[in-house]
């Protein structure tokens, strides 16, 4: 992998980002020629410069998803793309929709139009599991993200390969429950928890990491990849969160309201996803567009994705994938 990386100018969007800065600092290692960081946070952006040392071959570019002019200008001579930015607070963007589609949908298409018009080699966006049988804005979202990816690789050939990875939720990133719950025990004596009986895919930043350069250096055009991932029931999360960090002490357990936007149970993939093709090995899912797809004709090199196999699987629910012990590595 270090050498698919090196001497290649990358470009991260919103790469201030718990993921997005984790990106960063792996993509570091593999001596690139540049890596250029698209955000709209200056302030985050100084931070994190003077956190990484003042490194010669990085560029803070503040600028939004939403400025198309913007966004040309920053993908000149880039060779990757790592789509983090987004809306991903499942509430927030429940309560203001039309901002989620401006940023997840058009922002994404802004993203797929200047990589085009600057011939960068591969596009790598950020998707979730909540884009499979979608029940809430933020989902929604991703899902028609991922399908202006997938659909752009029908036409596109070779020029400019598309493709997104799934995540579950990112132990310990801005948008996991986990540093919740310690502001919320820390402040309160108590932390909150909406439904006992949820469950909820789970995987560590650093391997959410490596599930995107992987996919950087896998894809063909058009794929979802997905992390195998652990899950568990929310109530066991709680207790063994409070376990861990807060043994000592008696932190109580609040049952609370469901947030807009909640399922109960996420799905990696789903019965919408079976009309693909969908392979497996050992730590992963390729979800792979088949060809002749409204009426594009999209020839996947199978023969590219060694030790896979096509998977039997009709959908991968969190329900059906606990394991505790797993997931309290993570916490």
């Amino acid at each position: 992998m270090s050498n698919f990386f090196k001497n290649k100018t990358i470009l991260v969007t919103g790469g201030t980002g718990s993921i997005g800065s984790k990106i960063v600092r792996q993509a570091l290692a593999y001596q690139p020629r540049q890596i250029r960081i698209l955000s709209r946070n200056d302030s985050k952006q100084y931070h994190f410069l003077e956190k990484l040392d003042h490194p010669k071959n990085i560029r803070m570019l503040i600028g939004d998803i939403r400025d198309s002019k913007r966004l040309d200008l920053a993908f000149e001579n880039v060779d990757i793309v790592f789509h983090a930015a987004a809306l991903k607070h499942v509430p927030l963007c429940e309560y203001n929709p039309l901002e989620t589609i401006k940023t997840n949908v058009f922002g994404s298409q802004n993203v797929i139009d200047a990589a085009f018009k600057n011939n960068v080699k591969k596009v790598i966006a950020i998707s979730t599991d909540k884009a499979a049988n979608p029940g809430n804005v933020m989902g929604l979202s991703k899902l028609m993200m991922e399908k202006l990816l997938t659909n752009t690789s029908y036409f596109s050939k070779d020029k400019t390969k598309f493709s997104c990875v799934r995540f579950g939720n990112v132990a310990w990133s801005e948008a996991s429950v986990l540093p919740l719950w310690k502001k919320q025990a820390d402040k309160n004596g108590q932390i909150n928890l909406t439904d006992k009986n949820a469950t909820r895919f789970f995987m560590s930043i650093d391997q959410a990491v490596k599930l995107v350069l992987k996919a950087a250096e896998l894809t063909q055009g058009g794929e979802v990849f997905i992390l195998k991932m652990p899950s568990i029931k929310m109530a066991d999360m709680a207790k063994i969160f409070l376990s861990k960090h807060f043994g000592g002490r008696k932190v109580k357990i609040k049952l609370i309201d469901n947030r807009i936007g909640d399922k109960t149970h996420e799905e990696l993939f789903d019965f919408n996803d079976n009309q693909k093709l969908i392979l497996e090995d050992d730590k992963m899912f390729i979800i792979i567009p088949k060809e002749k797809t409204h009426y594009y004709s999209f020839q996947p090199r199978l023969s590219f994705y060694k030790n896979f196999s096509q998977t039997d699987k009709k959908t991968f629910s969190s329900r059906d994938s606990i394991d505790n012990e797993a997931v309290s590595s993570l916490v």
